[in-house]
């Protein structure tokens, strides 16, 4: 399994923990609250469902909404399938919600992890945002080790975005420095319970308050971390 697919296999666990939903209301959560997979398709959320189905994470049942119940007698079309995690599913997800690893802080993984923060216990958030840390640091000192060999052979251009670069990991150095910093003095981000969701943003800003390479995701205000 990619790593990608992984990823969106536990967003969508993790949506689902909420609430059983349609696959066209799964994607839209998954585009506006999860940012990280705006540009994903049907193409790929449906053999990913089909996998959770198969492994038993999932169970398909049909729509039982005011809208599906006539649909299918009044139109032919068929009822929209509901998607339901199952105690398997929902132990599966907490197994992963426990992982500390690299793949929990990587560059392709760590918005979504961060997404459910709200439903992570605070020594797991600990450990995740502290080895997202120190990923970006030590890409902060191989940045600047490089910058300082070839300063001198690079235009203008060209240093001014390698020193936009280091500007963006060092913002979200200090964002982390800030969060770390709130759970050791035992305070969530204002609003956050635990058991909470991944609906609202996390942080500020067009990508559905996730935080990016590049992005400055230090929060204006102290958000939701997760609903």
């Amino acid at each position: 399994m990619s790593r990608r697919s992984g990823i969106l296999e536990f967003a969508v666990l993790g949506l689902l923990r909420e609430s059983p939903m349609h696959g066209y209301e799964l994607r839209k959560r998954l585009n506006t609250s999860l940012g990280v997979f705006r540009a994903f398709s049907y193409g790929t959320l449906y053999p990913c469902l089909k996998t959770l189905v198969a492994n038993g994470w999932l169970i398909e049942e049909p729509g039982t909404t005011a809208e599906d119940a006539p649909a299918a007698p009044l139109t032919g079309r068929r009822a929209k399938i509901v998607y339901r995690l199952t105690a398997e599913g929902k132990e599966h997800f907490e197994q992963l919600l426990s992982q500390t690893g690299p793949d929990a802080y990587e560059d392709e993984t760590f918005a979504a992890r961060f997404a459910f923060f709200g439903q992570t216990s605070r020594d797991v958030r600990m450990r995740v945002l502290e080895g997202r840390r120190s990923r970006l640091e030590e890409r902060l000192e191989k940045m600047r080790a490089s910058l300082a060999r070839t300063r001198e052979r690079l235009d203008d251009y060209t240093l001014e975005l390698q020193r936009h670069g280091m500007e963006s990991v060092e913002r979200e150095v200090r964002w982390l420095n800030e969060l770390i910093e709130s759970e050791r003095a035992g305070r969530d981000l204002k609003g956050s319970a635990t058991g909470g969701s991944a609906q609202q943003d996390t942080t500020s800003g067009a990508t559905g308050g996730l935080p990016r390479p590049g992005d400055d995701p230090r929060p204006d205000t102290p958000d939701d971390t997760a609903t």
